[in-house]
C-alpha cells in the first residue's frame, strides 16, 4: 500500500470535516461531526474551542479507521477554520469573551458583530493600512473582537495569553508551534505581509499598544510547516509523531487554494457555505473599495488577493425556508420518500416556472439581513422585500426561495462587476461548497453572473486544499502548482441561458436600487428619530 497520505481538516461554522487523500487527490474516507454555537441576543455568536477539538480529535481518528489506512503511513496534516477569535490563557486554559462568564465559551465566532463600535474607531484613524482591506475593517474581523473584549472585560483582556485565529490554534494544539500563519494574520488582522509589519500607528491610535505581545511571534508562510505533532496530540488523534503539521489557513482560502492554484490567472473562486466568499488573485495589488485587500501571499505565495464577502448566504437560505409553515411539511414529506426536502422544494420551483416562466418578475428580495459585507461595507444594512402578497403555502415558499437564491446570486454578480471596474481579468468562476450540491442554485448563479460556473471533481475542495497544505509542508510536492496539478480535478460545468439575461439585467437593477431606497429610508428615520431623542431630552431638563 502507499505509504504517504494527507489528512486535511476543515472547520466550518457548525461542524468539523476530516478527509483523508492519496498523492492523486483520492479522498479515501471522510468524517464529519457538529460543533455547538451559543447564541446571546442579536449580535454574539460564541464557540468552545474544547468542543472543537475534540470533534477534531474524533473526526481524524474516524476518517483514519474508515480509510483502512495505517497511522504510520500518514505524513501529513493541515487545518484550515472559520476566521474565529480563540482566547487563550497562561498554560493553555480558556478564556471566557462570553457576557456570562463560562470558560466554555472562549470563541468569538466569525459572525459575531459586537464590535461595531470598534470597528468604526478603527476606521475613523484613516490609518494607510485600511488601505489594504478595502478601505474599512470589517466587524467581523478580530481587531475589533479584541478592542471590544479590551474595552468591556478588561481583567480577560489581561488574562489572555494568547489571540488566536482559529486555524492557527488548532496548528498550536496539534504540534505545540506558538504561530500564525500569513493567511490569517494578513486577512484579519490588519498583518501588512508585503512590509512584513503590523502598523504601529494604527494600534496605537485605538489603545492596543500592547496587543502584539498576545499575538504569536512567528508568521509562517502557506505550505510551510509548523513542526510535528506533539506526544498529547498524537494520542488524541490516534497518528503518530512523526505526522508534519502545515502552517494553517482560513476555509474559505483553503477552498480558494486548491481550487485556483494550478491555474491562478483570471480565475475567481466562490467558497459557499454559511456565509460566501470570492477570491481572486493578482500578480500586482489591486485596490477595489469596499473588497478586502489586496494581500500579499494570503492564499497563494507571492500573488495578491482581493476578497469579496456575503455575510449571510446559505445561512439566508436557512433562515427563508425556516419562517415559512411549509417547509416543515416539505421536510416531513421529504423524510417519508427517502429523498431531500431541497429536492422537492426545487421541484415545486419547476411546476411554478411551468405556470409562470418568471415567478419572481415582480418579488424581490435584497440580501443584506445580515449586513453587506462587499462592496457596500455596510454591517447595518438589512434586508428587504417587495412584492408581497397574501399567496400561502408550499407555492408562497418556491417563490419566496428562489427570489432570495436569486437575490444572493445578483449580491455576487455586484461583487464581480466592482472587482473588474477596479482592474481584475475574470474569465471563469470556479465554486464549491454547499451551493454546488443544489442544480437550482447552481443555475440562478450561472444565469445571474452571465457567466459558466465551473466546479470540482472532489465535493469537499476545502478538505482537499487543507491536505494540499500538509502535502507541500511534509515535501511530498515541490509547491501548490504541483500539488493541485497531481491532486485537483475538474468536475462539471454549468452554462448561463442566454434567453434569461434580459430577465436578470431588469431584476439586478431592482435589487441595485432596492439598496439606494433603504438608505433614503433610514435617512428619514434617522431624521425623525434624533428630533423626537432630541425633544424628549429638553422635555426632561425642563422637569
Amino acid at each position: 500500500m502507499e505509504k504517504n497520505f494527507f489528512i486535511g481538516v476543515d472547520v466550518g461554522s457548525a461542524s468539523v470535516r476530516a478527509g483523508i487523500f492519496t498523492p492523486k487527490g483520492e479522498r479515501l474516507a471522510f468524517a464529519v461531526r457538529p460543533i455547538a454555537q451559543f447564541h446571546s441576543g442579536e449580535s454574539q455568536v460564541e464557540q468552545s474551542s474544547a468542543d472543537i477539538w475534540l470533534r477534531v480529535c474524533e473526526t481524524v481518528k474516524e476518517a483514519v479507521a474508515l480509510s483502512g489506512v495505517s497511522a504510520d503511513a500518514v505524513s501529513s496534516i493541515g487545518f484550515d477554520a472559520t476566521c474565529s477569535l480563540v482566547a487563550v490563557g497562561e498554560g493553555g486554559s480558556p478564556v471566557s469573551v462570553s457576557e456570562s462568564g463560562s470558560p466554555e465559551r472562549d470563541i468569538v465566532m466569525w459572525m459575531d458583530h459586537r464590535a461595531t463600535e470598534e470597528a468604526t474607531a478603527i476606521n475613523l484613524t484613516n490609518d494607510p493600512a485600511l488601505q489594504y482591506v478595502g478601505g474599512e475593517v470589517s466587524v467581523e474581523m478580530e481587531l475589533p473582537k479584541i478592542l471590544w473584549i479590551k474595552r468591556h472585560y478588561p481583567e480577560r483582556y489581561r488574562q489572555v495569553w494568547r489571540f488566536f485565529d482559529l486555524a492557527d490554534y488548532l496548528v498550536w494544539r496539534a504540534s505545540g508551534a506558538d504561530a500564525a500563519s500569513v493567511c490569517t494574520l494578513t486577512c484579519k488582522w490588519n498583518y501588512l505581509a508585503h512590509e512584513g509589519r503590523f502598523s504601529d500607528s494604527l494600534l496605537a491610535d485605538v489603545g492596543l499598544e500592547d496587543v502584539l505581545s498576545k499575538v504569536p511571534p512567528k508568521v509562517l508562510e502557506l505550505g510551510e510547516r509548523a513542526g510535528t505533532l506533539c506526544e498529547s496530540a498524537a494520542h488524541q488523534l490516534g497518528l503518530t509523531t512523526r505526522v508534519v503539521v502545515a502552517g494553517g489557513i482560513i476555509d474559505a482560502h483553503a477552498g480558494g487554494l486548491a481550487l485556483a492554484a494550478a491555474n491562478p490567472a483570471g480565475s475567481l473562486t466562490i467558497i459557499s457555505g454559511t456565509s460566501n466568499c470570492h477570491m481572486v488573485a493578482s500578480a500586482d495589488p489591486v485596490m477595489v473599495p469596499g473588497v478586502w485587500g489586496p494581500y500579499f501571499g494570503a492564499m497563494l505565495p507571492k500573488l495578491w488577493l482581493n476578497e469579496g464577502g456575503q455575510s449571510a448566504a446559505g445561512a439566508l437560505v436557512d433562515w427563508t425556508l425556516n419562517q415559512s409553515a411549509a417547509w416543515a411539511g416539505l421536510v416531513s414529506e421529504a423524510k417519508a420518500q427517502g429523498e431531500s426536502p431541497y429536492a422537492l422544494l426545487n421541484r415545486q420551483v419547476e411546476l411554478l416556472e411551468r405556470q409562470e416562466h418568471y415567478p419572481t418578475c415582480h418579488y424581490h428580495i435584497l440580501a443584506d439581513h445580515h449586513g453587506n459585507r462587499s462592496p457596500r461595507a455596510n454591517p447595518d444594512a438589512r434586508g428587504m422585500a417587495s412584492g408581497l402578497s397574501l399567496e400561502t403555502g408550499v407555492s408562497e415558499l418556491a417563490r419566496r426561495y428562489l427570489a432570495t437564491l436569486q437575490a444572493i446570486a445578483y449580491g455576487t454578480r455586484h461583487i464581480i462587476e466592482s472587482l473588474v471596474e477596479a482592474g481584475h481579468r475574470i474569465e471563469r468562476i470556479v465554486m464549491c461548497g454547499g451551493a454546488t450540491k443544489n442544480p437550482l442554485w447552481l443555475r440562478e448563479y450561472a444565469n445571474a453572473t452571465g457567466r459558466a460556473i465551473h466546479l470540482a471533481e472532489e465535493e469537499d475542495p476545502v478538505t482537499l486544499g487543507a491536505a494540499l497544505l500538509g502535502a507541500v509542508a511534509c515535501g511530498a510536492f515541490d509547491g501548490f502548482a504541483d500539488a493541485a496539478r497531481a491532486m485537483v480535478r475538474e468536475g462539471r460545468r454549468i452554462e448561463p441561458d442566454a434567453s434569461t439575461y434580459a430577465f436578470h439585467d431588469a431584476k439586478y437593477c431592482v435589487y441595485l436600487q432596492m439598496y439606494q431606497d433603504q438608505q433614503r429610508y433610514a435617512d428619514v428615520m434617522y431624521r425623525a428619530c434624533s428630533l423626537s431623542n432630541d425633544k424628549t431630552i429638553d422635555e426632561q431638563q425642563d422637569d
